[in-house]
């Protein structure tokens, strides 16, 4: 019975991280074909405008001016290496929480997602920006996305089971 669980949660686990990357993937396959540099396109009003972008860097272009070999350190190496720790994490601990492994899970394919870009073009291609009125974003990918709706599921998964939490931490 056990044998089941492990294996219905690391399908789970491999559907994430595949669906992520192939979402992330096809999206900018489809955007490096079809939209030009500097071409801004409305989807949804000025709310959500789709602009290809390149970006060296990581979140908002930090780190797009770094050498080359600093950049494959802290921009594949290093992520691998905390993405095979999370995986391992992931497969080790049996007793996650369903909202963890999802969370954890978004947040490797993202993190793949990206870093599959890096290597293949040396930088990641950027193409959503959203505008909230209060807040807006810089242009983004799916990949970002994802990253970004794993640690929001991270987060809560811990506030909602914040008791086991904190009695496990405790023991």
């Amino acid at each position: 019975m056990k044998e089941k669980k492990v294996l219905r949660i690391l399908f789970i686990i491999i559907l994430i991280i595949i669906t992520n990357i192939s979402c992330d993937q096809i999206s900018k396959k489809i955007v490096r074909q079809n939209i030009d540099y500097k071409t801004q396109i409305n989807v949804i009003g000025n709310y959500v405008i789709l602009s290809k972008d390149e970006n060296t860097g990581v979140f908002l272009g930090l780190g797009n001016s770094i050498s080359r070999p600093i950049y494959k350190l802290l921009m594949i190496f290093l992520p691998l290496i905390v993405i095979g720790y999370a995986l391992s994490y992931l497969i080790k601990r049996d007793t996650l929480s369903t909202l963890l492994v999802i969370g954890i899970s978004f947040v490797i394919g993202g993190g793949l997602g990206n870093i599959y870009d890096r290597i293949l073009y040396g930088s990641v291609t950027d193409f959503l920006y959203f505008d909230f009125v209060l807040f807006h974003t810089g242009i983004v990918n799916l990949a970002d996305i994802s990253v970004t709706v794993g640690f929001f599921i991270i987060l809560y998964g811990f506030y909602a089971n914040r008791k086991e939490f904190t009695n496990n931490k405790t023991e």
